[in-house]
């Protein structure tokens, strides 16, 4: 049986980082660390690593979202980027969105653990929770699916004029010019690449950007989305 890897002390810069928020932080990194790979959340090689690749990595997308919004975390997984998102801005109102049983119990638990009281953790597809949540400001998404697939996900799920931001890698730029067409379709009226955590983390983590006009989802969800706000407010009369 192999040896698990030790979790390496936090850098200097989460401290800065994460602020009042810093034990949680560490808190966080030994629960993935311990519990995270037990449950086969995270696989052991990523536990060196966890401050630089993954949770700094993840915190420094608060750069780019705007202040007193709602965010849906889509396929949240262990957390990335919603905890470390919630860690860092209390100002927002996190939804974790999450298909899979054993990581949403793993995700309750933390967010209890660590008294996350914006944040609420949601077992479901993002398919299958349009109408049953409320629209949001901001989509985010980190590692989940490439970007065509996960826009037929996270868009349906913005308010209008709302943002999904997709932490990406290398292949951001290629996937945002093959995703074109459907992003287009999906009500899509603007997409940039953005770079962030400038001093935080190295390489700078990419963010794809794609912001909505006033029909996310474009006309494919349209009738989706009227036909669950009826479902919504027949429920809500009975």
């Amino acid at each position: 049986m192999t040896e698990a890897a030790e979790l390496p002390p936090a850098p200097e810069q989460a401290r800065d980082v994460f602020g009042d928020r810093f034990a949680d932080a560490v808190r966080y990194a030994e629960l993935l660390a311990e519990a995270g790979v037990r449950r086969g959340l995270i696989g052991p090689r990523e536990v060196p690593r966890l401050w630089e690749r993954h949770l700094l990595n993840c915190a420094v997308l608060s750069e780019v979202v705007p202040e007193g919004v709602t965010v849906c975390d889509v396929g949240s997984g262990a957390g990335l980027p919603g905890i470390p998102l919630a860690l860092v801005r209390d100002d927002l109102k996190i939804t974790l969105l999450e298909p899979l049983l054993r990581r949403t119990t793993f995700l309750t638990e933390v967010v209890e653990l660590l008294g996350l009281d914006h944040v609420t953790v949601v077992r479901g597809r993002a398919e299958e929770v349009m109408g049953k949540i409320p629209p949001v400001h901001v989509v985010t998404a980190r590692a989940v699916a490439p970007l065509d697939r996960l826009a037929t996900w996270g868009i349906p799920l913005l308010r209008p004029y709302g943002e999904m931001l997709a932490l990406k890698g290398d292949t951001a730029e290629e996937e945002l010019k093959s995703a074109a067409t459907a992003l287009s379709k999906l009500g899509a009226v603007e997409t940039s690449i953005l770079h962030v955590g400038e001093g935080v983390v190295d390489p700078l983590s990419t963010v794809v950007r794609v912001e909505v006009g006033e029909s996310p989802g474009g006309v494919r969800f349209a009738a989706k989305r009227a036909k669950a706000a009826r479902t919504g407010r027949t429920r809500r009369r009975r």
